[in-house]
């Protein structure tokens, strides 16, 4: 449980980023678990397939479904009055 609290308080780390999504819909205890849990997981499955940890970084869940980011802050953007256009990166225009 002490690692997982540590762990969910590491900067820049996937375990850092499921414990915030976690804990914003269920609490903070169930998610201190539910990360042990996952920690447990990932060290079970690293020693029996001899692999080595590979950090998914804390914006995994982001690029995991970008789609589904954009309309999310688009409803967000608009729910709060502004009007919202999104153009594609390369469609940029310079003054």
């Amino acid at each position: 449980m002490q690692c997982a609290h540590a762990a969910s308080r590491a900067k820049g780390t996937y375990l850092k980023a499921y414990y915030h999504r976690l804990a914003a819909r269920r609490g903070k205890k169930r998610a201190a678990i539910a990360v042990a849990h996952k920690q447990l997981t990932m060290i079970y499955h690293e020693l029996s397939n001899d692999v080595p940890y590979k950090e998914l970084g804390e914006n995994f869940f982001d690029r995991l479904n970008q789609r589904r980011l954009q309309k999310n802050l688009v409803r967000r953007l608009e729910g709060l009055g502004f009007r919202v256009e999104l153009q594609p990166e390369g469609n940029l225009q310079t003054s």
